[in-house]
């Protein structure tokens, strides 16, 4: 019953919601989202449209409400605010034996509940030379499946992996962020609660930092970034591979710099990585541990007459890290009775990656995504989850052809696999922060992943959603698994 009267609660008292995605809560970056912010990625804009508002959205003509409350274009300030829930369950299914980080073979249910305040200030109104001071709060409080282990591709991003932490509000983002013009020209901006402008330069300087959450900037994509009225996948929102600094809110303290023109852009930050594996504390000894981002934007269209990016992006972290193969060694040599990264982690350990990503318009309410990704998981997974190759792809379908214009269908596939070294490590018993079933018949973890978004009033959304994994946790001798969802999402 209490369950039952904090979800009313949340629906009707907005106390603390709002739009990773940017980012939700990426159980350990992602996230967000992030999450839960629809995004014009084929604009020359980075994450700064309205809560929840999508790019079809906002070309259809007289079309209806999306937001509880409407939002002014001149004010200098800006308050909205989002509630996200997601209810996911899974039936039992084969699972022979199972470690201390297996997805649980009987069946469960879990139910997450999200719930993020976003204000934004303007000290002036110049368009050259733009400055926005962005907080926002957030509570995250219910738990994912199985505490959410067992699963690289793990099925909600809004979930934090920390049991241990309270579900108290706290400080997701507080960041400058200031554009310098460097020209008259002009181009229209969607307002939002990460960029306030309603008209940028067309080429420019843009420059955040703060506390942030690196995919509010990076490895956005307009079809698989948001998990609030989009896809839940952490691996289908977010580049799995990307091990990108965050604490395990999926937040970093960081300094970002963005030069955007007329079709490119390019971006480059430095962010503080987490102490631990997975931890909430982050390393303020950027001389010693870092992650730094890099990515390359073109606005470019592979089909004449539509829309179409491509972003490629590059990492580099530096931080406390163990290595596979060290822990395997030292385990057969007889030094340690089990496989453990922890006791073989060294500073200046550095760990690095790639990823590609693409948006497509194919038609007017029809569009496809797709990503890949890699790093050389010798070292071990420290902030995201547990990939060292990825490759995915979707599309979704808006509702217009069926009289629901704000309505939208989504189906992606993901397929995410580990190296030989990190096989070996779970094979032979050990624990990573995410995965851990005491042993492995290794196969690549394939995902699919589908969704119905329904809009019944203004800022009110439901969502159906299915999920079939193959090979949890990288494992042959465990699964299949069906998860189904439901979502209920506003937009204040």
């Amino acid at each position: 019953m209490r369950k039952e009267f904090f979800i009313f609660f949340l629906i009707l008292c907005p106390p603390y919601a709002g739009a990773q995605t940017s980012s939700t809560l990426p159980a350990a970056p992602v996230p967000q989202q992030q999450r839960g912010i629809a995004i014009d990625l084929f604009s020359q804009r980075s994450p700064s449209s309205e809560a929840g508002v999508s790019p079809e959205e906002r070309q259809i003509p007289d079309a209806p409400e999306i937001t509880m409350f409407p939002h002014s274009n001149t004010a200098p300030w800006w308050i909205s605010g989002q509630t996200n829930i997601i209810f996911q369950a899974h039936p039992p299914f084969h699972s022979p034996y199972q470690g201390p980080n297996s997805l649980h073979g009987a069946g469960e249910y879990k139910t997450s509940l999200l719930g993020t305040l976003f204000l934004g200030y303007q000290p002036h109104q110049h368009v050259r030379y733009n400055t926005d001071f962005i907080v926002d709060f957030e509570s995250a409080g219910g738990r994912g499946l199985s505490e959410a282990l067992g699963l690289a591709g793990f099925t909600n991003l809004d979930v934090v992996r920390n049991p241990n932490l309270s579900s108290k509000p706290y400080l997701a983002r507080g960041e400058i962020h200031q554009t310098i013009g460097l020209s008259r020209e002009t181009t229209e901006a969607d307002r939002g609660p990460f960029s306030l402008a309603t008209q940028v330069p067309v080429r420019r300087f843009e420059f955040r930092i703060g506390k942030l959450s690196l995919p509010d900037v990076f490895d956005i994509n307009s079809v698989g970034s948001d998990s609030h009225l989009q896809f839940t996948n952490w691996t289908i929102d977010n580049n799995g591979a990307w091990d990108y600094a965050a604490d395990t809110r999926g937040y970093t303290v960081a300094a970002v710099a963005e030069y955007d023109d007329r079709n490119w852009s390019a971006r480059y930050g430095i962010a503080a990585m987490p102490v631990v594996a997975n931890g909430i504390d982050l390393d303020w000894a950027f001389s010693r541990a870092s992650g730094q981002n890099m990515e390359v934007e073109l606005r470019h269209s592979f089909i004449p007459g539509r829309k179409g990016v491509t972003r490629i992006l590059s990492y580099v972290n530096h931080a406390h890290m163990g290595n596979y193969r060290e822990a395997v060694q030292a385990y057969l040599n007889g030094e340690d009775p089990s496989p453990e990264i922890t006791k073989h982690e060294h500073f200046g350990a550095v760990k690095y990656g790639f990823g590609w990503n693409n948006e497509q318009e194919i038609t007017e309410d029809f569009r496809i995504f797709s990503r890949f990704g890699w790093n050389e998981d010798q070292h071990e997974s420290f902030a995201y989850t547990e990939v060292g190759q990825t490759v995915s792809f979707g599309g979704d379908l808006q509702g217009v052809r069926w009289g629901r214009p704000v309505d939208k269908i989504g189906v992606a596939f993901v397929s995410n696999a580990i190296k030989r070294d990190h096989q070996n490590y779970l094979k032979y018993g050990g624990l990573g922060f995410l995965l851990g079933d005491g042993r492995l018949h290794y196969g690549r973890e394939n995902i699919v992943e589908s969704y119905y978004n329904w809009h019944t009033w203004r800022g009110l959304y439901f969502a159906l959603g299915l999920t079939h994994i193959d090979n949890p946790g990288y494992n042959r001798d465990r699964g299949p698994v069906w998860v189904p969802s439901i979502r209920m999402h506003v937009d204040y």
